[in-house]
């Protein structure tokens, strides 16, 4: 377990220094909240908890990921092509012409299975595949990453309440909780907290961890399948907005800020340092 918690680690870090030069490439991106679910995303994908293929993206058998914050598409984008859905070299053109990796994600992109980032619409379309599996008979789950900002958005309680009438313990959602939407502090903004017993009042099963320890998150996505309940569960990951880059942590001027000239150095050297 540890070694493989080490390669994680190594693995994020790697992550991050390409999503560096993604957003440094195309001179826009949303860097802040893809530095928060960067570990999230390498747990599911290099941690033996999403089943996926590919070489066959649209094998049936697979689990759905949906990147329901779709504007931190850059960390998808980077797992996507490191697992070898498409070509690393497309990372290079991020955002440029002729490239199919736009600033959100789209079903034309090998790995992707829903057009998202307009907030609050990723887990109705979970809940739907969810329950289509257990229509169709099928054993596959259903991944939902959601940011804390866009659980303000009515439509992903609309959607919670149907996960939970239906029964519909083959979802996970996960929540990149690093506490800042895009101009403030969310507690500025909006009443979410307690975050936890709304969700727990929907009908859902809660877990809550560290959203940077892959220790803890592999130990809680170990149990996804295991678990014995009717309920859908609801995974509160605590973030840190720009994780990885020291001036870019809860700092709200990262929400898509682009790290030019010396600044981007230094950004470069912090990663470097921690890979």
């Amino acid at each position: 377990m540890q070694n493989n918690v080490e390669q994680l680690e190594k693995k994020a870090h790697q992550v991050r220094a390409q999503i560096l030069e993604m957003i440094a490439g195309a001179r826009k991106g949303h860097i802040g909240g893809a530095f928060s679910c960067t570990d999230i995303l390498v747990a599911l994908y290099y941690g033996d908890i999403l089943k996926y293929c590919p070489k066959d993206p649209d094998w049936d058998g697979r689990d759905r990921f949906i990147l329901s914050k779709g504007h931190s598409c850059e960390a998808l984008y980077a797992v996507l092509a490191d697992v070898g859905y498409f070509s690393i070299d497309e990372l290079h053109n991020y955002q440029k012409k002729g490239c199919c990796l736009g600033g959100h994600p789209d079903r034309s992109i090998p790995g992707v299975e829903a057009d998202t980032g307009s907030l609050g619409h990723g887990l109705g379309i979970g809940a739907g595949l969810a329950l289509s599996a257990k229509l169709d008979d099928k054993d596959f789950f259903t991944f939902v990453l959601m940011g804390d900002g866009e659980c303000c958005e009515g439509a992903v309680w609309e959607a919670g309440m149907f996960a939970a009438k239906h029964n519909l313990n083959n979802i996970v959602g996960i929540i990149d909780n690093n506490g800042l939407c895009v101009t403030d502090r969310l507690e500025n903004c909006t009443a979410l907290d307690p975050l936890d017993e709304k969700w727990r009042s929907f009908g859902w099963d809660v877990k809550e961890v560290d959203g940077h320890s892959m220790k803890a998150m592999m130990s809680v996505f170990f149990q996804v399948r295991t678990r014995d309940s009717h309920k859908p569960l609801m995974i509160i990951a605590r973030t840190v907005k720009g994780k990885g880059v020291s001036f870019m942590e809860n700092n709200t001027d990262w929400h898509h800020g682009v790290p030019k000239g010396e600044v981007l150095e230094k950004a470069r050297m912090e990663l470097r340092k921690d890979s």
